[in-house]
């Protein structure tokens, strides 16, 4: 009985895996064939030229019949607009959501529930109404619909990610820690700085990178609050709706983010042995 319960739960977490990681892995291969649309069952040919098209010549690029109906200088910009977002909106939600742990773990009142419910909101909303929010408040203020209302959208869409985040860390820390540097004169900025911040550090590090990720790849809050800018995953999303078949392009550009998300997490995994050892 015992070799059969264990058979099937193999089995199943061997078909969870499958399902989880054959269509990135299909993704990848399809990224060095010769063909667009991208296939895995027609094989053309070995190449780079999907992913030599960020910094390949104009001249080559015209040649071409597929990437000569892109606009590099468009995806690099939506890019950046992407990375501009991103480095506004990561240490605003940090701030929001540190605020959000150290209320909720720290003050205790018979309010935590409903500030509980009032902080988490903008994670159950669906982004579709966060970014229509945003874009119909700012637009009666006589502000156009821009990267502004998007890092407005995404800092109310993101912050509660990095209050849950940080929260499970502050719940773990010894409140008798704090209290002991009040009495021993430490004032309660002190206190924050020289013993909560630095016992905080690996979750603020931890929702840095997940808040940068989730600005990245959001598409629905982006999509309703942008107005005529775009950004990197409405651009993809755009892409992605060519009658013909998305170029790929994309899916290069997938391979290069799984690449850095694998990078990304064998550095904090070292990261977190090297912790763990000190």
């Amino acid at each position: 009985m015992k070799s059969t319960s264990s058979f099937i739960l193999s089995a199943y977490i061997g078909l969870f895996l499958v399902f989880m990681f054959a269509p990135l892995i299909l993704m990848v291969v399809a990224s060095f064939n010769d063909i667009s649309p991208p296939s895995v069952t027609e094989w053309r040919g070995f190449t780079w030229k999907w992913y030599a098209f960020f910094w390949t010549d104009a001249a080559t690029l015209r040649a071409d019949p597929v990437l000569r109906a892109l606009d590099r200088d468009k995806f690099v910009g939506c890019l950046q607009n992407s990375l501009i977002i991103a480095g506004v909106v990561t240490p605003a939600a940090l701030v929001f959501g540190l605020s959000g742990a150290i209320i909720l773990t720290r003050w205790q009142s018979r309010l935590n529930g409903l500030l509980w419910w009032i902080l988490l909101s903008p994670i159950l909303a669906p982004g579709v109404i966060l970014g229509l929010s945003a874009l119909v408040f700012w637009s009666s203020l006589g502000v156009d619909a821009g990267l502004f209302t998007i890092i407005i959208a995404m800092t109310t869409y993101v912050s509660g990610f990095s209050m849950l985040i940080i929260m499970a860390r502050l719940q773990r820390q010894p409140v008798e820690q704090e209290e002991a540097a009040l009495d021993l004169g430490a004032g309660p900025m002190r206190v924050f700085r020289r013993v909560t911040l630095p016992f905080l550090t690996p979750a603020l590090l931890s929702a840095a990178v997940i808040t940068f990720m989730a600005v990245i790849e959001n598409f629905n809050t982006t999509m309703f609050s942008k107005g005529g800018a775009c950004t990197f995953a409405t651009e993809i999303g755009s892409m992605v709706r060519n009658p013909n078949g998305h170029p790929p392009v994309i899916n290069a550009v997938g391979a290069i983010v799984i690449l850095l998300t694998i990078i990304a997490a064998t550095v904090h995994a070292f990261a977190r042995r090297a912790e763990k050892r000190r």
